[in-house]
C-alpha cells in the first residue's frame, strides 16, 4: 500500500462533505506532477485529506477506491481522475505548523512542493502524522 496526501479549500470541497458522500471522483487536477500522482495510485491506497487554504491541516483519511481513469471536465483528454471514499476523520486534525514544527517531517513534499495538491507520503510520515492526529 502506498499512502498519498490530497488537498481541498474546505471552501470547495470539504472533509465533512466527502464524509457525508461517502465514495466521490477526485477530479480537476490540472498539474502535471499531481496527475502524474494520481496515475500512480492503486486500489487500496490510502491519502490524508488535507484543508488548504483557510484550513491548513490533515483533517481526515481517504481510501482509493478506484484507479486513474479520464477526466471529462478535461476537454483535451490530458488528465485523470481516481474515486476515494471517506474512511475516517483523524482524532485530532494536524496542522501544517505542527508538521513544519517536526523535524521528522522536514522533507515532506507538503513543505517542499507547498503548491502540489496530489502527493506522495512516505510511510515513515504516514506513521509520524497517525501519531500526532492520535490514531
Amino acid at each position: 500500500m502506498a499512502y498519498w496526501l490530497i488537498k481541498s479549500e474546505p471552501s470547495t470541497w470539504s472533509w465533512a462533505q466527502q464524509e457525508k458522500k461517502g465514495v466521490t471522483h477526485w477530479d480537476g487536477v490540472r498539474n502535471h506532477q499531481a496527475a502524474k500522482n494520481l496515475k500512480t495510485m492503486k486500489k487500496g491506497d490510502r491519502a490524508f485529506f488535507y484543508h488548504s487554504g483557510e484550513g491548513k491541516e490533515i483533517v481526515g483519511i481517504v481510501e482509493i477506491v478506484k484507479e486513474h481513469y479520464p477526466d471529462p471536465s478535461d476537454e483535451k483528454t490530458v488528465f485523470v481522475m481516481v474515486d476515494v471514499n471517506a474512511l475516517k476523520s483523524l482524532p485530532r486534525p494536524v496542522t501544517l505548523k505542527e508538521i513544519k514544527s517536526t523535524p521528522a517531517l522536514k522533507d515532506m513534499a507538503l513543505i517542499r512542493q507547498s503548491r502540489l495538491s496530489v502527493m506522495p507520503v512516505s510511510a515513515a510520515e504516514w506513521g509520524i502524522i497517525s501519531r500526532l492526529a492520535g490514531l
